[in-house]
């Protein structure tokens, strides 16, 4: 004589596996985007924050040696920063550095960098270029 099989020992049918699976693709596709603008936020912000670490140095090395950086090295090897960060394009190399104003140097002879800001050309989630971002 065999067993008979109950109806809660039955599993679940094909239907309810569908229904399971489509409503884990709706919830997918509503999280996906929202996190990554979450992290495409997270990267501008910590664009925001290096830019502004990296002017504020620029700054204080300034004042402190009476003469503007010739170099983002220059900073690291004065000890105003321990390393240059990674542009939000991924490379340390692609920050942009603009001369001081000669009007102001402190050496007209031997203007240094007067701000920096970001070498990308895209553009950020509220519209502007990363390039235009100097605090």
């Amino acid at each position: 004589m065999t067993p008979r099989l109950r109806s809660h020992d039955r599993g679940f049918t094909l239907i309810e596996m569908v229904v399971v699976i489509s409503l884990i693709l709706v919830l997918l596709a509503i999280a996906l985007p929202m996190y990554q603008r979450a992290i495409q936020r997270s990267k501008e912000a910590r664009l925001h924050w290096d830019v502004t670490t990296l002017n504020k140095a620029v700054q204080s090395y300034s004042l402190d040696k009476k003469k503007a950086p010739q170099s983002l090295d220059d900073l690291v090897q004065a000890g105003y920063i321990k390393f240059i960060p990674e542009d939000i394009t991924g490379r340390t190399d692609s920050w942009v550095t603009e001369p001081e104003d000669p009007q102001k140097a402190w050496d007209p002879n031997e203007p240094g960098i007067g701000w920096v800001h970001s070498g990308s050309n895209q553009i950020s989630t509220d519209g502007g270029a990363y390039s235009s971002w100097v605090k």
